[in-house]
């Protein structure tokens, strides 16, 4: 391919620079370009600086943008099927988050074919845990608090505990707090520590309560313009980058409580009647999640559990 024929790709993640996703992308970018001579070249704009995260989606099916990473459960409103992994306590540890994966993959792969796109690659967060400024001893402690969410999955299960759910997106967190807009939220590890959680929080409930996976995927016609070379150096780093993002989130799910020790913070896996009463409502949603989902929902839970 000619440098005059040179390809770029804008690349919207609503994640900063800092967060180990976006550095997965830009490995990933990198591999693409190496790997095509750079005939293909991916432009990536970190931190909802090129779109916010819920007008990505949409970006990527008009074309608007070429490639895009996002939460998947974002669109559980959209298709129950993409937000699978937002159900608190069906997969809480990378193992099953895999098998989830595993079971979940094709058919978000059909959804996305329907609509003109074309899944890449997904990579966990480490699991889901509370950040407080009180501690918390049960649900009870919870009701009536300020409590940031990032979907509608995570808004029910604070609507189920009696909390006052409001989204507050990842690169929105610190100000959330110090404004009084939120005083709890539910995030990963990871999450804590990129945003310095111990300014505005003192306790970390490690609960692993689920793993909600970022997926890339690409507009379909964009695809279809890349030469057969491009499209195989493209799915290569794809399922490099995949393998990589796994790899990177069980090292930072492994260090980031450690770090938040370190920096202050009380971390504590919660008590038994705390996790007793989120898996009371974890069932619930994994009930209310299997009716939404019809027939594939049952046919994937199934593959999941089997």
């Amino acid at each position: 391919m000619s440098v005059a024929a040179a390809a770029t790709w804008e690349m919207p993640t609503p994640y900063p620079e800092a967060e180990f996703h976006t550095k997965n992308i830009r490995l990933f970018a990198q591999d693409v370009e190496t790997a095509t001579g750079g005939s293909l070249k991916i432009n990536v704009h970190s931190g909802q600086s090129l779109f916010k995260h819920p007008e990505i989606k949409r970006a990527v099916q008009t074309g608007q943008v070429q490639i895009a990473e996002m939460l998947m459960a974002n669109l559980l409103n959209e298709d129950a099927i993409f937000g699978v992994d937002a159900v608190p306590f069906l997969a809480s540890n990378y193992d099953e988050a895999a098998k989830l994966w595993k079971a979940q993959r094709g058919m978000v792969e059909a959804r996305l074919a329907k609509q003109g796109m074309r899944l890449l690659y997904a990579v966990p967060w480490p699991g889901q845990g509370f950040y407080t400024k009180s501690p918390i001893a049960s649900l009870a402690d919870l009701k009536g608090v300020k409590f940031r969410t990032y979907n509608s999955a995570t808004a029910s299960m604070a609507e189920l505990m009696g909390a006052v759910p409001t989204i507050v997106e990842a690169v929105e967190i610190p100000q959330a707090f110090s404004t009084g807009v939120v005083d709890a939220m539910v995030t990963s590890g990871a999450t804590g520590l990129r945003t310095k959680a111990w300014d505005f929080a003192s306790y970390f409930y490690d609960l692993n309560a689920w793993m909600p996976k970022n997926m890339v995927f690409v507009n379909e016609r964009a695809w279809r313009s890349l030469s057969d070379a491009e499209r195989e150096a493209v799915q290569k780093a794809a399922a490099a980058a995949e393998a990589r993002g796994w790899t990177m989130s069980k090292e930072v799910s492994d260090s980031s409580s450690k770090e938040l020790a370190a920096k202050g913070m009380k971390v504590e896996s919660g008590s038994a009647e705390l996790v007793s009463g989120l898996k009371d409502i974890g069932a619930k949603m994994a009930a209310d999640w299997e009716k939404s989902a019809g027939a594939d929902g049952a046919a994937l839970l199934k593959a999941y559990r089997n």
